[in-house]
């Protein structure tokens, strides 16, 4: 058996633990990068948890090779169900295959266009500063569906229902469910209400304008300037592999469920410093005020509230041990 493991933008012990784990049962293992073809894997491991298995989607020609996402923490997610301390229990059932393999929707997208990567959780568009209207048009099936004015739409897989989509308004969409989400973002307009259409449609977002130049906002990361139109399409979907059983996307999503509810409650700083870390993983005060550009006062009163409540934890870091690094716990 051979398994790769790709390890970007992690601690370097975190793959050396896991290649010494399997070499102790005598697999072979060797390390990839995002672009290269893997073909001689049985299967590749991913670490850095949700966040480092959207990164190694985004870049590989792979999608075929199942994945396995692996936390360096005890936080829990969609796409890495399991932490680094647990791992060695589940390397004799990973050798004798016995796990499950699900499919994981993505969705296709064309930027004026021009291609770029797939998405799993979601596509939006906004304007390049916040607090900025902007118009469009969406069209289903080539048949326009309405003329919006709102501070931006999002189209989501039923993975991405859960995040930013939800915080917008959307539906929580269970994932063998073969639609996407369409929301319009604080429309001017009280009748536009999130929709869902088949996974099997063409979603256009076109005739696009705004005071400043609009983006298109990929998985929450990247952004690409548009000028007239995006182009959403089923795309592939990937394989993810799937161990715990009684810990499924509608668990997850319970917990989702849970949180929001929480979240009517909380102050709006505490919110997006959630929000960043989801999608994000684990950063230090410092580069949470860079990213969400809080003051820092307003950044240590949010992660005070936030700790207190049981919805982070701190650790140190492992590259500097004068910093601390604040990540999402798991929810009851």
């Amino acid at each position: 058996m051979q398994i790769g493991i790709f390890d970007a933008g992690v601690a370097d012990s975190a793959a050396k633990s896991i290649k010494h784990d399997l070499a102790n049962m005598g697999i072979d293992s060797f390390h990839i990068s995002s672009h290269a073809k893997s073909k001689l894997a049985d299967c590749i491991i991913v670490l850095g948890g949700d966040r480092g298995v959207r990164n190694y989607f985004h870049g590989s020609y792979d999608s075929d090779i199942p994945v396995l996402g692996i936390s360096e923490s005890e936080s829990s997610g969609f796409l890495a169900q399991i932490d680094l301390k647990e791992f060695s229990s589940y390397i004799n059932r990973l050798k004798n295959k016995k796990y499950k393999i699900e499919d994981v929707p993505r969705i296709g997208v064309k930027i004026d266009g021009k291609s770029v990567y797939p998405v799993l959780n979601d596509v939006a568009v906004f304007t390049s500063k916040s607090a900025t209207l902007m118009e469009y048009t969406l069209r289903v099936n080539d048949e326009e569906v309405w003329h919006d004015s709102s501070d931006g739409v999002i189209i989501s897989t039923p993975i991405g229902s859960s995040a930013y989509s939800m915080s917008a308004g959307g539906p929580v969409i269970f994932q063998e469910s073969p639609v996407f989400g369409i929301i319009s973002v604080n429309s001017l307009n009280v009748t536009r209400r999130p929709l869902i259409v088949s996974n099997e449609s063409l979603i256009e977002i076109d005739d696009i304008s705004a005071r400043l130049h609009c983006e298109v906002v990929l998985d929450g990361i990247d952004r690409y300037k548009v000028d007239k139109i995006l182009e959403c399409t089923k795309y592939d979907p990937v394989k993810i592999i799937r161990m715990k059983m009684d810990s499924t996307a509608i668990s997850a999503l319970t917990k989702k469920v849970h949180l929001a509810e929480d979240l009517l409650k909380m102050p709006p700083s505490s919110k997006l410093l959630l929000k960043i870390l989801e999608y994000e993983g684990a950063m230090t005060q410092k580069e949470l005020g860079t990213k969400t550009m809080l003051p820092d006062r307003t950044v240590r009163l949010a992660l005070s509230h936030l700790l207190g409540k049981g919805y982070l934890k701190k650790k140190v870091s492992i590259r500097d041990a004068r910093q601390k690094i604040y990540e999402i716990s798991k929810l009851a």
